[in-house]
């Protein structure tokens, strides 16, 4: 799986969370705090996109990407490793 693929999944599960944002195409560059996600969204969006990838990580392995795109990439590096 690409790291485009899984924006894609992210991008899928922000909408579905956050069904006010489906006229905003969301970039990679984006942060969910920009995009008005709270913690209690954002901590669902993680919880469906990870459920979808079929990855278990510790959440704390996942406070470092500053944007949508980073988080793609890091979940794209944790599916390399498992």
């Amino acid at each position: 799986m690409t790291s485009e693929e899984i924006f894609n999944i992210i991008t899928r599960s922000t909408y579905e969370v956050l069904p006010e944002l489906r006229s905003h195409t969301l970039s990679r560059n984006d942060s969910f705090a920009n995009l008005g996600a709270n913690s209690m969204d954002r901590a669902e969006i993680i919880a469906i996109v990870l459920e979808e990838l079929a990855l278990r990580i510790q959440r704390s392995e996942l406070f470092g990407p500053q944007n949508i795109g980073e988080l793609a990439d890091l979940l794209n590096a944790k599916l390399g490793q498992s």
